[in-house]
């Protein structure tokens, strides 16, 4: 099940869950802390299997047109099952009924790690286009990639 958290504890402790289990990708203690804390303020979806968190997605406001894909993980056991895409599509619905026109994502540039590689891969077969890349936003290591996407405005109506 797919669902958008509404409270701050339910999205720290969710992303916390996530996090914590995803060292390849999430193993900078102090960047870690910084996805949970920020998660509290952002739009957060979950995939759950009963009760239980296995995916999260945080997205944040980056422009008055612009949201952002800022953090998501999947438990392990739970990846190539479609929960990224399912969680991706909730959140690109909302942001779209939010009247946001573009939607963005940043990870490491392809052809530096290959579970970054899996992770640029997804992102473009959800639809992403690249954007750009900043050599050193982060650090000359991990050049960053940004990816964009054009959201079609929801309507509704008269």
């Amino acid at each position: 099940m797919i669902r958008q958290i509404h409270s701050q504890e339910e999205k720290q402790a969710a992303a916390r869950k996530i996090l914590e289990a995803l060292p390849e990708w999430f193993g900078i203690p102090e960047s870690r802390e910084e996805y949970i804390s920020e998660s509290s303020s952002q739009f957060v979806f979950g995939a759950f299997d009963a009760e239980n968190p296995v995916g999260f997605l945080c997205m944040n406001e980056t422009g008055t047109d612009t949201v952002e894909v800022s953090v998501m993980g999947i438990l392990k056991e739970y990846h190539r099952r479609g929960i990224g895409t399912k969680l991706f599509q909730e959140a690109k619905a909302f942001a779209a009924s939010k009247g946001y026109s573009f939607i963005q994502v940043k990870t490491v540039q392809m052809g530096r790690y290959p579970a970054y590689d899996d992770t640029n891969r997804f992102y473009l077969s959800l639809g992403f286009k690249e954007f750009e890349v900043f050599p050193t936003l982060w650090d000359e290591w991990n050049p960053c990639q940004v990816y964009v996407m054009a959201l079609e405005k929801a309507f509704s109506l008269p």
